[in-house]
């Protein structure tokens, strides 16, 4: 097997090209909430309309990232990166220009669709680009910081655009990052494609998407209404439909997605690790802001400037990571970075004025840095245990588990802490309040101001004392179960990867693979 190559300043450089499209993912996923009150002031969506124009770009990214990444894999994956790129641009003018909720809508799901080519792309050719593993953490490490950043100045981008600005500028952001993608991506992105990968199997690909869409859509239905026939038959059907997708792939000559990966234990251990993760974070994470504006009533700004202590170290500490695996094992620096998060979780439990907004950017911060070295080095060995010619489909696998992992939190974790604040609020809200105001303030924090705001002062009052009261246990109940969860991950990873695989098992896995397709321009 040839000896991989250190990078040169190409792949440096490119690198950089492949850092844009990180950054406006991330962008992108943070400033439509900031826009949501003006679209509809605009276009007057009805509130089903509303909800598939904020959920409808993360329906698609998540249903189409395994077709993308595998498709990739057979066309190549810097053609698949710039056409993705393309109509990513098409789809932002489209979205900043909508005339209305259904125009908007669609937009976004093509914004998702076109979304969903990016990432997998990107992820893949850094997997080839890289060749040597130091040089390949580090790549991944700049590349995870993009989304950090971008969430990070998300709300200050996406506030100063909507000061000066009408609410399309928000899309519009798209279009100079694709147009310099487009313009730099041929200069410095080679292409890589795997030739035996045969053609793409389209009823395999239609499998994949209603799989995913449907358990995520009863995810995200089940978290925002509640435990209902409706959502469980949609998560029951996508259960389904995958059971159809594997045996499909398993029966195929050439199979759309080689299931054989999960044979590989550091695939599928990093995976299950990632998705875990993902899912004890979100619980908690998520509901962090309405935290601090609508319990201890801090200004939207204000609760910006708390969360940006833990977004800078947690970028510093990303940072720190590739120079961490020269004195530790992997396998080691990931567990006691996640035990690291679990203490930064459980810091989050005695918060309960504004008095301790110290312990709790002191226990995001904690948290923060903790969980990087499972998103940067899970991210890593997903894609560097799997052969390079599959790394497409490797890189979707990746992305498709936080997503999952997203999405169940939310339900699961989220459904849980809802209940603890409905419990709470049952026994705790004064008595004699009209029923429609009762049924608010007893279903969310919002809906508690919402009905406060129609109340006597005093009567108001003890209703939002009831409310802060009420969501400060849920947060606990969520920071509790999701240190839980870490600490099991952390365990399971402790467990499964401190012993190598077995012989056999990463076969044709470094990026020198002789079966790997180069494009003349690489050579």
């Amino acid at each position: 097997m040839p000896t991989p190559q250190p990078a040169t300043r190409r792949e440096w450089l490119g690198l950089a090209v492949l850092m844009l499209p990180t950054v406006l993912l991330a962008l992108d996923m943070t400033v439509l909430h900031l826009a949501a009150p003006h679209l509809s002031a605009d276009l007057q969506p009805t509130s089903a309309e509303l909800l598939w124009i904020l959920d409808i770009y993360g329906f698609m990214i998540a249903g189409f990232l395994v077709t993308m990444g595998t498709l990739g894999d057979r066309i190549g994956r810097r053609k698949l990166l710039l056409g993705g790129a393309t109509a990513f641009g098409a789809a932002s003018a489209l979205a900043a220009f909508s005339t209305s909720a259904e125009m908007l809508i669609a937009s976004r799901a093509l914004l998702g669709i076109a979304g969903a080519t990016l990432m997998p792309s990107t992820l893949s050719l850094l997997r080839n680009m890289f060749q040597v593993e130091e040089e390949r953490t580090l790549a991944i490490t700049v590349w995870v910081t993009g989304f950090i950043v971008g969430s990070a100045i998300g709300p200050l981008v996406g506030g100063a655009l909507l000061e000066f600005f009408w609410w399309g500028s928000v899309f519009l952001l798209g279009v100079p990052v694709m147009v310099l993608l487009l313009v730099c991506g041929p200069l410095l992105l080679p292409e890589f494609r795997d030739d035996q990968a045969g053609r793409q199997d389209w009823p395999s690909a239609l499998l994949s998407v209603a799989m995913v869409l449907a358990v995520i859509y009863g995810l995200k239905d089940m978290a925002r209404n509640g435990v209902a026939l409706a959502p469980i038959l949609s998560i029951v059907l996508g259960v389904a439909i995958g059971a159809l997708f594997v045996r499909r792939q398993r029966r195929l000559d050439e199979p759309m997605f080689d299931m054989s990966l999960f044979a590989i234990r550091t695939f599928s251990t990093s995976v299950g690790a990632m998705m875990l993760t993902v899912l004890a974070l979100s619980g908690a994470w998520l509901m962090v802001f309405q935290y601090l504006q609508g319990v201890l009533g801090l200004s939207p700004l204000e609760a910006g400037l708390v969360m940006l202590p833990p977004a800078v170290i947690q970028t510093v500490a990303s940072l720190l990571v590739p120079r961490l695996t020269g004195w530790m094992p992997r396998w080691k620096l990931v567990s006691m970075g996640l035990v690291l998060a679990v203490i930064g979780l459980l810091m989050l439990v005695p918060v309960d004025s504004t008095d301790q907004i110290p312990l709790l950017i002191a226990g995001m911060t904690v948290m923060g840095a903790g969980v990087m070295p499972m998103m940067i080095l899970g991210t890593d060995m997903v894609i560097s245990a799997a052969p390079a010619r599959k790394s497409g489909a490797a890189s979707a696998t990746s992305e498709t588990a936080t997503e999952l992992g997203m999405a169940l939190g939310i339900a699961v974790i989220g459904s849980i802490g809802a209940a603890v604040y409905r419990r709470h609020m049952l026994s705790a809200m004064p008595d004699g309040l009209p029923a429609d105001l009762s049924l608010a303030a007893g279903d969310t924090l919002g809906g508690a101001q919402g009905a406060a705001a129609q109340l006597p002062t005093e009567i108001g009052e003890q209703v939002m004392v009831a409310a802060r009261e009420g969501f400060s246990m849920a947060l606990h109940t969520n920071a509790v179960i999701g240190a839980l969860i870490l600490a099991v991950t952390a365990a399971l990873v402790a467990l499964l990867l401190s012993r190598p695989d077995d012989e056999g098992d990463e076969e044709d896995g470094e990026a020198g693979d002789p079966s790997l397709a180069i494009s003349p321009d690489q050579q």
